[in-house]
């Protein structure tokens, strides 16, 4: 009793107590909890590079080794992959340049149509405007294969199949519902004193829209771009169904799944090709992760 009273009496803590105690095991489980995840995500992906520079050989003589010899790097598996399909590869890098069309092209769309109709829902009064949000998100959640056979069928009979700017068409309607609830989101958060200091100075909605909310909107454009880009650049099902029949306009995921069933293809070949369409997200991520976590808004409004 003594001893307690006089550690309260002269201010001083004890070594275990409880804050102390919840504050060191939270900074040990945060360690732990990241560590968890970067190994979970970093792995396959470093697993799948790893195979894609192996020797076949080394990979039959040893195939559950995880880490890479040097005396085994080899890149005839990418040689293999990005080599037209005239000169014995497998032509990705065709695959590549159409997969980069069709992404760009639908984000390029996408934001077009989603950044005045986002803005629209956010700032301007009309019937239903409470509940429009809401319904650009149902309409995100139907499933895809709802759409595949009315879309498929409706541009066999146009005879339009086959084409590259049929298929952004096909993703554009896929993304902009989500793009709009996301962007609109985001309006929601920027101040309005800002458009009607605009308004005093004598700019109208769309010089407002285009000088002042969209530098604004910045981080939330390159998020919603990013997310449009992955749609795009992954998507294998509207890709199978509308360009399968023309090799020339295939994208990197239809090729990759191609590769993929074939029993001819090395699983080296296989991997490299896992890690060209992957790499494009990777290095787009890390380009944009400043804008995609920067708040530009910080300091528009003065008190």
């Amino acid at each position: 009793m003594t001893g307690t009273s006089t550690s309260t009496a002269t201010g001083r803590t004890s070594p275990w107590s409880r804050d102390r105690f919840e504050r060191g095991l939270f900074a040990i489980l945060r360690r732990v909890t990241i560590g968890v995840a970067l190994v979970v995500t970093v792995f396959p992906f470093y697993y799948m590079l790893m195979l894609s520079m192996r020797d076949l050989t080394s990979i039959v003589r040893d195939p559950g080794r995880i880490w890479l010899l040097p005396n085994e790097i080899d890149f005839s598996s990418y040689a293999d992959v990005l080599t037209s399909v005239a000169s014995g590869g497998q032509g990705f890098t065709s695959m590549i340049g159409n997969s980069g069309i069709v992404a760009l092209g639908t984000v390029a769309a996408t934001l077009a149509i989603a950044v005045p109709g986002a803005y629209a829902v956010s700032r301007l009064e009309f019937f239903g405007r409470r509940r429009i949000g809401v319904l650009f998100l149902a309409v995100y959640l139907f499933p895809t294969i709802l759409l595949a056979v009315p879309l498929f069928v409706f541009f066999t009979k146009m005879g339009l199949r086959g084409l590259l700017p049929v298929l952004i068409v096909v993703y554009v309607s896929q993304t902009i519902a989500v793009a709009i609830f996301m962007l609109r989101n985001y309006f929601d958060t920027l101040p309005t004193s800002i458009e009607e200091a605009a308004a005093l100075d004598g700019l109208g909605r769309l010089q407002t829209l285009w000088k002042i909310v969209l530098p604004l909107s910045l981080p939330s454009m390159m998020s919603t771009a990013l997310f449009v880009f992955m749609i795009a650049w992954n998507e294998f099902l509207f890709a199978l169904l509308f360009l399968v029949e023309d090799r020339s306009t295939w994208t990197v995921s239809l090729g990759l799944a191609q590769l993929s069933e074939s029993l001819e293809i090395a699983p080296t070949s296989l991997m490299a090709g896992s890690v060209v369409l992957t790499l494009p997200i990777i290095i787009l991520f890390f380009a944009s992760e400043r804008l995609l976590s920067g708040g530009l808004t910080a300091g528009a409004e003065k008190g």
